[in-house]
């Protein structure tokens, strides 16, 4: 009630209320605890107001165990990240047909790849003491413009394939498609290369504003190619860089402007918006996806 007070108060009305859009988050911000107790993880998640959440991974559940914990907790799954290569359970090299059944199982309306395909002439081998993002950020620096180029590729052929599905095909980015290469960066390639009646974007601004880049822009010169967007902030202190770095907080406590994106992002095309957040925390992750939640539920835009 404070929220919607403060809201009318300034003349203005709560966005997400205003829209009709449930806020969301992406499953991957709790971490292993979601895994551990999925009942108690989904009620609590459900409690603190989200009503729909992203999947990245079925958390060695089936489809339909996955779903009916969802709806035991009330919550809805419209898109869900799924591996390039083969890296899990779900991966866009596998069966393709049993990855439709699945993601309707879920309901889920879009697959959406979470990171580049690593090419297979690169052993996915991290060497000794180089943690995940090091190695990610590895194999980043070694793609070439030709396999970004075979990534939009990839992305236009598994887009062609599941859109009889009634499954849309994504891409989510991070920050290292921003290297520059060859004149260009992998996510020019990437946008300029893939079908926009079967390929769309997951902005996550949190890893374009680390890269030293404005979201804003992006959405403006892109405008109807980011359907979905990670609602994700960074700290001030964040330097620019290509290599999976950042000062991580909760959303409303960072340098964005949420206040603006968020109808930016809306009048661009985005309609799916999930609150993500990457390690380290400076609270148990559940109480900050409550912290998250509540700064956007009070967001009048």
């Amino acid at each position: 009630m404070t929220g919607i007070a403060n809201a009318n108060a300034a003349g203005g009305k709560l966005f997400f209320q205003r829209h009709g859009l449930p806020i969301g988050l992406q499953l991957y911000t709790l971490g292993s605890d979601a895994a551990k107790d999925l009942d108690g993880t989904l009620a609590q998640v459900a409690k603190i107001g989200y009503r729909n959440i992203e999947l990245a991974g079925l958390l060695g559940k089936t489809a339909a165990e996955m779903k009916a914990a969802m709806d035991r907790a009330g919550l809805t799954c419209t898109s869900a990240h799924i591996q390039g290569r083969a890296m899990g359970a779900q991966t866009f090299s596998g069966d393709l047909a049993k990855l439709a059944d699945d993601l309707n199982v879920l309901g889920v309306k879009s697959a959406v790849m979470p990171l580049f395909y690593i090419p297979d002439r690169f052993e996915l081998k991290p060497n000794p003491g180089e943690d995940g993002a090091a190695f990610l950020s590895r194999m980043a620096g070694q793609m070439t413009l030709d396999d970004w180029k075979w990534n939009a590729d990839f992305l236009n052929q598994k887009g062609q394939a599941l859109k009889d599905a009634g499954i849309t095909v994504g891409y989510h980015n991070h920050n290292n498609e921003f290297a520059p290469i060859g004149g260009t960066t992998g996510m020019d390639v990437l946008l300029k290369e893939t079908d926009p009646s079967l390929v769309t974007f997951e902005m996550d601004a949190g890893w374009v504003t680390a890269a030293g880049h404005d979201p804003f822009a992006l959405l403006k010169e892109h405008k109807g190619r980011f359907t979905l967007m990670h609602v994700k902030d960074i700290k001030a202190t964040t330097t620019s860089n290509f290599v999976l770095k950042q000062d991580p907080t909760e959303v409303g406590g960072g340098m964005i402007d949420w206040k603006k994106l968020l109808p930016a992002a809306y009048a661009s095309g985005v309609r799916g918006f999930f609150v993500e957040q990457e390690p380290p925390f400076a609270h148990p992750r559940i109480e900050s996806t409550k912290i998250s939640h509540d700064y956007l539920a009070s967001v009048a835009a």
